[in-house]
């Protein structure tokens, strides 16, 4: 299936939580995006697809830790983007993340720094991901293939409630 051409404004949006028959959906929007696929696995993560008039423009991953995440494999069709719905992939993994309770959120990006210090990331380094997230697939597939040094990590706190506060089942009491 190919978009048809139009703003984002003027077509139906939805974005879903993939499901595992939505991994090729995935793989597919990444090679066309021109992105790595070899680490990228639907086990240890959660995937979302946005689709466009039920066409597929956009996913993004977050590959879960204990209180951390990475965020991983966000792609949007050339065609669909610069209209918002990167930034609506990325809140969509903020928010999940938030609600799993993690406290940071990291991702590696060389070339698109300026893009994510918009939602209040900042430089890290590497040790910081590798201790925050050793079992992650993409932490992994950089240890292992060795460019996980070279690459620019960057990580976003996510503020915690304050003590006491109702937790993530509802109200305390």
């Amino acid at each position: 299936m190919t978009l048809t051409s139009g703003p984002i404004n003027t077509m139906h949006v939805k974005l879903r939580q993939a499901a595992p028959e939505d991994f090729p959906v995935i793989l597919d929007l990444l090679e066309r995006c021109g992105l790595f696929t070899s680490s990228v696995t639907p086990e240890g993560g959660t995937y979302w697809v946005a689709e466009l008039n039920g066409v597929p423009g956009g996913c993004i991953g977050l590959e879960h830790g204990e209180g951390a995440s990475l965020i991983r494999s966000t792609a949007v069709i050339p065609e669909a983007r610069s209209q918002g719905l990167g930034r609506a992939l990325v809140q969509s993994a903020l928010t999940h993340a938030s609600l799993r309770g993690d406290r940071v959120v990291y991702l590696f990006s060389q070339e698109a720094g300026g893009y994510w210090t918009r939602f209040s990331f900042a430089p890290a380094t590497a040790a910081e991901v590798e201790a925050a997230l050793p079992d992650a697939p993409q932490v992994r597939s950089g240890l292992l293939r060795g460019w996980i040094h070279e690459e620019q990590v960057w990580r976003r706190d996510i503020p915690q409630p304050p003590s006491g506060a109702a937790g993530p089942q509802g109200a305390a009491g």
